[in-house]
């Protein structure tokens, strides 16, 4: 992995890999490099070169008045969360999977990995309930293109329509258009009142409480689908907000909704402003993330596809139907793994209801041409390649991986 010092050694050497084509791989920490479509080699059959900013690590500019702030995008999530609380804010981003438990303490730091590797990735959770997704966070955005020259767009205002929308364009691109090296972004206040509620039952009234909830005045912080694919399934909710007395009256018609719908309801404390993490730390056999209209949730989870899945686990956003579904392992290896046909199942199921699965993590199976492919061709495949043919004309970036396109791209 290549960490060059400063923005300016990094462009050198941006510059200096294009001159040679040489293939390489934008990273941050390089924490989840393993998630999604498999990098091609090189041309000698080693890896890709990992252009990693880890060393671009500060932050730039905190406007605590205005609610902004600018990093460069090395800096890793925790700590931006912890420099925020010094302040009384916080950035309303789920913690990515496999995020240890104690997010603030500095030996996990790197395992929630940077915020420039968030970005790209573009992966979303409950949160989205009330804060919207990490691309509607972003105000700006400074990037280097393939051939090193650097680029700026939005500003370091909320109300900015400077420019491109290149925020929107690179959340998501997962290393495919350009390298990530620094990010401006809205930030909220801390609400000091906090509370969680957890409700168990027959699904059908879940999804029915759900339902009624999501289209009420209420503001949940987030509402989530948590559970087992071959058990049972519940939904925890977090209420934040400025006094102890609003929490209580949010709080009381939850539960009273909960009780209209049959529904057992727990309160549970909620000390940390920062909502933990609900997936293992361990390594797990496959991972998938799950998008599609949160009003099909429920069909998906009382599915026949769904419950064949044993020994999984899953966390999806109720109000925004986005989520993970993942088997912990041993290994990659694991011979207890599931098999891909049961996962490609689901996959047909989640297109059936309208959404979208992708493969972020799965077993390494004994012939490659049986692995399934991290995301399927989207509808507007043509435009995507276009814009990576105008963007990295001699495709060095990230090859093998551009999401929309289920096969490698040409290297012509």
């Amino acid at each position: 992995m290549i960490a060059p010092n400063g923005l300016g050694e990094l462009q050198d050497t941006v510059r200096g890999l294009h001159q040679n084509g040489h293939p390489w791989v934008p990273c941050g920490l390089g924490t989840r490099l393993h998630w999604g479509a498999p990098l091609q080699p090189a041309a000698d059959g080693g890896a890709q070169p990992r252009l990693s900013t880890r060393q671009l690590k500060r932050i730039l500019h905190h406007a605590v008045d205005d609610l902004t702030v600018t990093v460069e995008a090395g800096l890793p999530l925790a700590e931006l969360q912890a420099a925020l609380a010094e302040h009384n804010q916080w950035l309303p981003i789920d913690w990515p999977w496999g995020s240890r438990p104690e997010p603030l303490l500095p030996e996990p730091c790197q395992s929630a990995g940077s915020i420039g590797g968030l970005v790209a990735r573009g992966l979303s959770g409950g949160l989205r309930q009330r804060h919207l997704g990490v691309r509607d966070q972003i105000i700006g955005i400074g990037l280097l293109r393939s051939d090193g020259i650097s680029a700026q767009a939005g500003g370091r205002v909320v109300k900015n329509v400077a420019g491109y929308d290149l925020m929107r364009l690179l959340c998501g691109s997962w290393g495919s258009l350009a390298l990530i090296h620094s990010l401006t972004l809205r930030t909220q206040p801390i609400r000091p009142a906090r509370a969680q509620l957890q409700l168990a039952g027959e699904l059908q009234a879940l999804e029915a409480w759900r339902a009624e909830v999501v289209a009420s005045t209420l503001t949940p912080e987030w509402i989530n689908w948590q559970g087992a694919p071959d058990t049972a399934w519940r939904i925890q909710v977090g209420i934040a907000s400025v006094s102890d007395a609003a929490v209580e009256a949010q709080l009381s018609r939850l539960e009273a909704l909960a009780a209209h719908h049959q529904l057992g309801a727990e309160r549970h404390a909620w000390g940390s402003p920062l909502p933990a993490p609900a997936a293992p730390t361990g390594p797990c056999a496959w991972l998938l993330r799950l998008a599609l209209p949160p009003a099909r949730v429920a069909d998906l989870l009382a599915s026949r596809e769904l419950a064949s899945l044993s020994g999984w686990r899953g966390e999806l956003a109720a109000g925004a139907g986005s989520g993970d579904l993942w088997q912990v392992s041993t290994s990659a290896a694991d011979p207890s793994a599931t098999p891909a046909y049961a996962v490609q199942a689901v996959r047909q199921r989640v297109a059936q209801l309208g959404g979208q699965l992708t493969v972020l993590v799965q077993p390494e199976p004994t012939d490659p041409s049986a692995a399934l492919p991290a995301w399927l061709d989207a509808p507007a495949r043509p435009l995507i390649e276009a814009m990576k043919r105008e963007f990295d004309p001699l495709q060095q970036l990230s090859r093998g991986r551009l999401p929309g396109v289920a096969t490698p791209y040409p290297l012509s």
